[in-house]
């Protein structure tokens, strides 16, 4: 069976830094996965387990992709549509 593609990146918007950082760490606390484009080209959907600046560089840390560099990010969406509910907070990560 043919491994599906993640979905489409958007185009056309001015994405910065700081919106990156936003989804990423909104992923790393509701556990949500995110889909991620680099600036090489390569495209991945993975969960972020960190966010954090080193030697200051912000760092993303991703289950299985490892340690990316944000400045290597292009750009970063929710993977999941949010569901309007509560249920996630309540029953935990």
């Amino acid at each position: 069976m043919a491994q599906q593609s993640p979905p489409p990146v958007r185009s056309g918007e001015d994405i910065d830094r700081c919106d990156i950082l936003d989804v990423l760490e909104e992923a790393v606390t509701t556990g949500r996965k995110v889909t991620v484009q680099l600036r090489d080209g390569r495209q991945f959907v993975d969960n972020v387990t960190d966010v954090e600046t080193t030697d200051g560089q912000d760092i993303a840390r991703f289950k299985s992709e490892g340690e990316i560099a944000v400045n290597d990010i292009r750009d970063c969406l929710r993977a999941e549509v949010a569901e309007p509910t509560y249920d996630a907070k309540l029953d935990g990560p």
